[in-house]
């Protein structure tokens, strides 16, 4: 019997793509173990979103080989896949001749005969098996094998795959490939099996979840602005809908929206559907025209503080949680200070900051005006306070507050404005059961956290 390791890294949708190889895995007969030194193969999947993720993955593959050859387990083969063996496929057989395979976002339903092929015909001394194919064309269906490696309570559903749209600064479209939706059935049926086996929040993920379905109307895409009408055919409103009239208690929650693909139909489509989480995911990186036009963002500031306003006032209680992105080439002192102010006066429940990071094979690589180092801190710095200061202000404000929390792990818990492994923790009574919701009362906050009873 094959004994399989598994390192993931990177976000969820990386996160996904594990469970289906491990889910293959078993199917056919291999067994997973989380000791490396027990492993006859190892897989690593990896991630190459920013450097940061790539050195991480490039350091993950090298502690795996070193481990290898000083435990003296010439016979373990190792395999890199994701986004980094996709992003630099021609690349890194060369680089790394210690490992056996590289694969791709195509081969991670193979993953099982390629690994006993190389385990019944690789001795070691050949090229490493590059098995990456060009432009990825998987998506995941209803049925597809997976075993999930989240907790028995929140899952995460993959409803597309790929990007279209052309930011500057992002390499993922060349990695993932074009943006290709499931069908809205395909989604309903696996989230009502999830629901019955007790999931009590459902994680919508893709490049873009608002952009869900438009791959597939005849009319072709829409302008940026010209908002999204669900009638043309299956959207993220029509999936909202659907999804909510699933029988059970349990949250939905969207991840990954993009403001180029807002609507007054999918705002309606959140307020009147319960389920739904209060809280949205959209990364807006910039409120400077000036940066959203270098960036090829497909909107302009206007559009983003109208869109903000709409939401709010048609989603009561909404939490927004947004990333900007600073030190992007050519940003000026007046674009930094216009995006603080932004940041200051928006009031946002949860954000991030992301200092720019130069990524080879991007048209931002390319361009001029690219900042010192020192000066990308500096402003990470500022932008960062000055989120830290809302946030805190926010959590002030929330003690004396009932709010539902869905209960991690004895003593933690999230409430309906956090998203897993991202957001704010909830402190609450140990004794409270896990996985299941409880209402408790917000009576201290210390920093970004939550301290109820």
């Amino acid at each position: 019997m094959i004994k399989v390791g598994l390192v993931s890294l990177g976000c969820a949708k990386n996160l996904i793509d594990s469970e289906i190889m491990v889910g293959h895995l078993q199917q056919a007969g291999m067994t997973m173990t989380p000791e490396p030194d027990l492993a006859d193969v190892l897989i690593i999947n990896t991630c190459s979103f920013i450097d940061m993720a790539k050195k991480e993955s490039i350091g993950a593959i090298h502690d795996a080989v070193d481990s290898r050859e000083e435990g003296g387990r010439e016979r373990q083969k190792i395999i890199v896949a994701g986004c980094l063996s996709q992003r630099f496929s021609k690349e890194l057989p060369g680089l790394m001749p210690e490992v056996d395979a590289f694969i791709g976002l195509d081969q991670i339903t193979q993953v099982a005969p390629i690994i006993q092929n190389i385990m019944g015909h690789r001795t070691g001394e050949e090229a490493p098996e590059n098995l990456v194919t060009r432009q990825p064309r998987y998506i995941p269906d209803f049925d597809t094998p997976r075993f999930r490696l989240t907790p028995t309570h929140s899952a995460y559903i993959k409803i597309a795959e790929g990007c279209n749209h052309p930011c500057s600064f992002c390499i993922i479209p060349q990695i993932r490939g074009r943006h290709r939706s499931r069908s809205q059935e395909s989604i309903v049926q696996e989230a009502t099996a999830l629901v019955a086996s007790g999931v009590k929040e459902i994680n919508l993920i893709s490049q873009d979840t608002t952009y869900f379905g438009m791959d597939k109307w005849t009319d072709g895409r829409p302008t940026p602005r010209s908002g999204v009408d669900s009638s043309k055919g299956e959207s993220l409103s029509t999936l909202i809908r659907a999804l909510n009239a699933i029988e059970g208690d349990f949250w939905i929650r969207l991840l990954y929206t993009h403001p180029a693909h807002w609507s007054d139909d999918l705002i309606q489509a959140i307020a009147e559907s319960p389920k739904v989480a209060r809280y949205i995911d959209m990364p807006l990186q910039h409120i400077s025209d000036h940066m959203l036009h270098e960036m090829r963002r497909e909107t302009d500031g206007a559009h983003i503080r109208n869109l903000l306003q709409r939401i709010r006032a048609g989603i009561p209680d909404i939490a927004v949680r947004t990333t900007f992105i600073v030190g992007f080439p050519g940003e000026t002192e007046a674009d930094f200070e216009e995006l603080l102010a932004f940041i200051e006066d928006s009031h946002f429940e949860r954000a991030g900051v992301f200092n720019y990071s130069r990524e080879e094979g991007t048209r931002a690589d390319k361009m001029e005006g690219h900042l010192h180092h020192m000066t990308r801190k500096s402003r990470w710095n500022r932008a960062m306070q000055a989120i830290q200061n809302g946030v805190e202000t926010y959590n002030r404000n929330r003690v004396g507050q009932r709010i539902r929390v869905l209960v991690e792990e004895p003593g933690i818990a999230r409430g309906e404005h956090d998203a897993p492994d991202i957001d704010t923790t909830v402190f609450v009574d140990a004794t409270l059961p896990v996985g299941q919701f409880a209402d408790v009362t917000i009576r201290d906050w210390r920093g970004y956290d939550l301290v109820a009873e």
